[in-house]
């Protein structure tokens, strides 16, 4: 259900964000033209129209460049992660806590949602909530109870982090196939787009017709300006990527709260917390070191207790995080 939700969820801002930056931008411009943009397209000189022109190629060429290797060649860069995986992965055993089968019915294969406990590169033990399809569901493998081999990536730089050690490595044609049919089509779009204004707005003076306003350049510096907060998104989920490299690298400890004070951040109405901590690592050296969480109302009994459960990196102690949000996350 909660799967569900996420992704109804991000087809609508997909949807949202797609309209606001290729139909409206056209919806405002045309529905604002009335005639009188010749007599000004005129007076520009030649330079001008190709110095837009030249802005406008290159927004789309730096949009369709980054969407090919964000759609295609990610494809073929997760394949060649999990072959790495595959080659030099650490074997883990596995225990099956719970097993829920997710698929829908007649959906031709059975998908799992797994929480499985294993020991980590450290040799501690975390716990992971996974999904797996099963094309052999016969053979009964993810039940409860039972164990299953993984294979976990050493480096923890990128996803995926492990694999089940029987996973069979192999493109998924149709998805590739609609992924490059896909960029190909908005690429044709695109180019029509550029011989239906030309012919449609250019009255025999070339690209004069273009301007700041046109959206041959506002789409794309909208999509442009898209891609630019996605990498701001990404310090958000470099935080991410930081607690899956502590739950894969880490060691599990105790730790004594010293003190839990508010930041004064809200976010979402809920205060963020600043947590000072004091452990012992396995070498019996103290660290005192602090970490900032923003916690709910179920969670607000963390503040008051006197020992919390943290994962810290063995190689930099500094590193922490707390056991409570690692369980939580999912790989």
């Amino acid at each position: 259900m909660k799967r569900t939700f996420v992704t109804i969820w991000n087809s609508f801002w997909l949807v949202y964000l797609t309209f606001f930056a290729l139909p409206f931008p056209m919806i405002i411009y045309y529905g604002t033209q009335d005639g009188s943009e010749e007599t000004h397209f005129l007076e520009k000189s030649p330079v001008t129209a190709l110095i837009m022109l030249g802005i406008s190629v290159a927004l789309w060429c730096l949009l369709f460049t980054g969407y090919f290797k964000n759609w295609i060649g990610s494809v073929f860069r997760e394949k060649r992660n999990i072959e790495q995986i595959k080659a030099d992965g650490v074997l883990r055993k596995a225990e099956i806590l719970s097993a829920e089968k997710t698929a829908k019915p007649y959906a031709g294969i059975d998908s799992y949602a797994l929480k499985l406990s294993f020991k980590n590169l450290a040799d501690t033990t975390v716990l992971v909530n996974t999904t797996v399809h099963d094309a052999k569901p016969y053979e009964r493998r993810f039940e409860k109870g039972k164990r299953v081999d993984l294979l976990l990536d050493q480096s923890m730089k990128r996803s995926p982090y492990f694999i089940f050690a029987n996973a069979e490595v192999r493109l998924k044609i149709p998805v590739l196939l609609l992924k490059i049919l896909g960029w190909a089509i908005f690429l044709a779009l695109v180019i029509w787009y550029y011989g239906y204004a030309y012919a449609d707005e250019s009255r025999g003076a070339g690209w004069r017709f273009l301007s700041f306003g046109h959206p041959l350049i506002v789409c794309p510096l909208i999509l442009f300006c898209y891609r630019i907060l996605a990498r701001l998104l990404k310090r958000y989920i470099g935080r991410v990527n930081e607690l899956i490299l502590i739950k894969f690298k880490g060691r599990r400890t105790s730790a004594k709260l010293i003190n839990a004070s508010q930041t004064g951040v809200y976010i979402n109405e809920q205060p963020q917390i600043r947590f000072e901590l004091e452990y012992h690592d396995n070498k019996r050296q103290l660290h005192r070191t602090s970490l900032k969480k923003t916690i709910g109302l179920l969670q607000l009994d963390l503040t008051k207790q006197e020992q919390l459960d943290i994962f810290y990196l063995p190689e930099d102690p500094s590193r922490i995080a707390l056991a409570y949000d690692l369980d939580e996350l999912n790989d």
